[in-house]
């Protein structure tokens, strides 16, 4: 399957409603195209949940369901797909930091299949040939011709063969489509452990929308809280249930050592360097394995919903 073709394809579906969607779509001097979600133009749930679908290469649903927090109503967003791999490590992770002069936005969605340089592509022989391409950036500032170009030239395609979906984390689709990464998480907590990935054969995860956050620092403290304390993610697997027993304790935020308070405080501590952080912290709340061989279901981890609402709740 074409990861990029089908990014494509589900926008294309949508260009006769990005009015409805408040999104806008903008030409780039040189070639390509962006299509703002949530700088200029408003943006809002639907266009959030297409913005997650594209990051997934439209290989996983994408859906609100009812939540609370402490009493308090809080959307959950949910992502289920038979896909894991492809839709969530392949295309979602948001595995290329695109830095061109003044600009930097983390890159996500099927052009990383086309670029195919991080480690994770040669260790799985991952990787597509397009003839166009398409990807999410989270960020705050158009991307320009130089951003485009460097794209193109990365992805082996001409800049107008180029199409760019961007939001900032601080705006309703931007923070929706980084709460619905809650698969993608425990697959990359995993894949850091040494886990057969291919032994995942589907899997579901929910996690809380929060509050959009007053600027895209705050944001970012809440949609990792958001992960990090609310996301529940139930993986489908196949093997044996002792390697299970084993990694499973291992694989929630709870076994780092920076667990336990809102994550705006762990990176104030860290001086907001992200590598600083202990890496094993950036997982779901809980994790359970269902084995389809066995029929055991094994549980890890928990969500904190005391941690949760002072992230979300606590103007102070």
């Amino acid at each position: 399957m074409n990861l990029n073709a089908r990014g494509l394809a589900l926008v294309e579906s949508l260009k006769g409603q990005l009015d409805e969607l408040r999104v806008a779509e903008h030409p780039i001097d040189g070639g390509g195209r962006y299509l703002d979600f949530g700088i200029t133009s408003l943006g809002g749930l639907r266009a959030g949940i297409a913005l997650a679908r594209v990051c997934l290469a439209d290989l996983a649903d994408v859906t609100i369901v009812p939540g609370e927090i402490k009493g308090q109503a809080i959307p959950n967003i949910q992502v289920v797909t038979d896909h894991p791999l492809e839709a969530c490590l392949q295309s979602q992770y948001a595995g290329w930091a695109i830095s061109e002069g003044k600009f930097f936005a983390m890159g996500s969605g099927p052009f990383r299949a086309a670029y195919a340089h991080e480690p994770l592509y040669a260790e799985f022989g991952w990787g597509e040939a397009a003839n166009q391409v398409i990807g999410v950036l989270e960020g705050n500032k158009p991307p320009t011709p130089a951003v485009v170009s460097k794209v193109a030239e990365a992805c082996r395609v001409a800049p107008g063969r180029v199409s760019l979906l961007i939001a900032p984390t601080a705006s309703l689709a931007g923070g929706l489509q980084v709460v619905a990464r809650s698969v993608e998480t425990a697959l990359h907590k995993l894949h850091e452990l040494k886990f057969d990935l291919k032994r995942v054969i589907s899997a579901q995860g929910v996690a809380p929308l929060p509050p959009v956050a007053r600027n895209d620092l705050a944001a970012i403290g809440r949609t990792n809280d958001s992960i990090l304390y609310g996301a529940r993610v139930v993986l489908y697997v196949t093997g044996d249930d002792a390697s299970l027993t084993e990694v499973g304790p291992k694989v929630p935020s709870s076994a780092s050592r920076d667990h336990g308070e809102p994550f705006a405080s762990i990176f104030a501590r860290y001086n907001n360097d992200f590598y600083a952080v202990d890496p094993h912290l950036f997982s779901p709340a809980e994790v359970v394995f269902q084995n389809l061989e066995t029929g055991r279901v094994q549980s890890f981890g928990r969500v904190e919903p005391e941690i949760l609402a002072r992230s979300f709740f606590d103007q102070g």
